[in-house]
């Protein structure tokens, strides 16, 4: 399989040294290549966290700031999701589990499955649960049966733990099944903490200072907007160039800054940021602990590249808005300048107890018809605002839809769409959206 240039240019950065400046002229020199070629792939490098461009020094080449696997699950965690006591062990408890198994075979056939870090699951079984904390793996003992104490004796000495639970083997298994997979889920949402610029790198300014301090700052950085924090570095609030029009140099930022400000935290999602400074156009939201301690700001330049980039990667685990939206295709055979149709299958998973299409799915199916439609026409990612579906008939199990869209209006940082949902050519449903539209960075 060939390498292409872009990927070649990616391959390039990576092997340069962190603190490297690097251009899109001496990329195309050195690779020899377009300057367009090598521009593309520079902005796909920051995307990724390879490089950043730094205003008045240039683009650098930085260390890849990997995300901390903390949702990981430990044996502590599984012992409160299925709700067991711990019999032995505890000092392990913050272990992390790796993988569980099943403990319904033979013990000379369950050796080769059995590694360190790993949970048996087995009811009265004592060989099993001796083989099991031998090689470095907990027991999770299901039915309620009591252990002898030469095994829990021999739990504290290997530092593993011994849980216990009233629960059956299949409704314990399949309950971590689905902790683990909710765990995965979480780790592919971005948070503000992935994003955020730390307070090392953040320009403060102090209530104290005056207009002249906030001038000085903005001529040096070359930025307009500054969080303000008191003499504890608790956020009071943000000044920007507006707030300083018609002002004297001498006045106090605190008299002339805007208070209360929109705050993130850091487990907030990346999304949901972004949603408020679409809509309130901000540039910038302080990063603050429980107690208004400032740690960093995002922008909103940041948070909208991190959300095209996520929408491009994969997930490990399929949430249920994933699992609709994979099902919604897009139609063939339409011509390229006009709007995509769209189709999708009613399935029995999709259904209420009534055996009609959820109104909860159909809104997602709708949903996912307008983004698409954004895209495909305008090459925008988009975020449903609003969302009116005012006309609905019953859809039964196992039919097969097709969604029109019509673009109603376009502006610069919001469309409006009308969808209709038809079945056998004969309209089901209609809905108007408001979508806000993010801007390519």
């Amino acid at each position: 399989m060939s390498v292409t240039k872009h990927d070649q240019i990616l391959e390039y950065i990576e092997t340069l040294p962190v603190g490297e400046k690097i251009s899109v002229r001496g990329i195309a020199k050195n690779l020899a290549v377009s300057e367009g070629t090598a521009y593309r792939a520079i902005k796909e490098a920051e995307n990724v966290g390879l490089v950043s461009t730094i205003q008045r020094v240039g683009t650098i080449r930085i260390e890849k700031k990997l995300k901390e696997n903390i949702e990981r699950l430990s044996f502590g965690e599984v012992a409160k999701i299925i709700e067991g006591d711990i019999l032995a062990g505890r000092k392990g408890l913050d272990k992390i589990l790796k993988k569980f198994i099943i403990g319904a075979m033979t013990e000379e056939n369950m050796l080769r499955y059995i590694t360190s870090g790993s949970l048996m699951i087995v009811g009265d079984r004592k060989g099993v649960q001796r083989l099991a904390l031998e090689n470095g793996a907990a027991v999770l003992l299901t039915g309620g049966f009591d252990v002898s104490e030469d095994i829990l004796s021999l739990a504290d000495e290997v530092e593993m733990p011994i849980i216990r639970t009233t629960y059956d083997t299949f409704t314990v298994a399949t309950t971590i099944n689905r902790a683990i997979s909710d765990q995965m889920i979480k780790k592919d949402i971005m948070t503000v903490d992935d994003i955020q610029t730390s307070i090392e790198r953040t320009v403060v300014l102090n209530v104290k200072d005056t207009l002249k301090d906030y001038q000085e700052v903005s001529e040096r950085t070359g930025f307009t907007r500054f969080p303000v924090v008191n003499k504890s570095n608790r956020l009071v609030g943000i000044i920007t160039s507006k707030d300083v029009v018609n002002k004297q140099a001498t006045q106090p930022i605190e008299k002339i800054m805007t208070k209360d400000p929109r705050k993130a935290k850091r487990h907030m999602s990346v999304a949901s940021i972004g949603h408020q400074m679409i809509w309130d156009g901000l540039e910038i939201i302080p990063v603050v602990e429980d107690d208004l301690t400032l740690i960093g700001i995002v922008s909103r330049r940041d948070v909208m590249k991190a959300m095209q980039l996520a929408q491009k990667q994969p997930q490990v685990s399929n949430t249920l808005s994933d699992q609709i939206t994979n099902e919604v295709i897009e139609k063939e055979g339409k011509n390229p300048s006009d709007l995509p149709d769209f189709s999708f299958v009613v399935t029995p998973q999709m259904v209420n107890s009534m055996g009609t299409l959820s109104f909860g799915v159909l809104n997602q199916i709708i949903s996912t018809a307008a983004q698409r439609t954004m895209m495909v026409k305008y090459h925008h990612n988009s975020v449903i605002e609003q969302m009116s579906l005012y006309y609905f008939k019953l859809i039964q199990i196992d039919s097969e839809i097709d969604l029109k869209p019509r673009i109603i209006e376009v502006g610069r940082r919001s469309a409006k769409i009308d969808m209709e949902v038809y079945i056998d050519n004969i309209i089901v449903a209609k809905a108007m959206i408001v979508c806000q539209l993010m801007e390519q960075t």
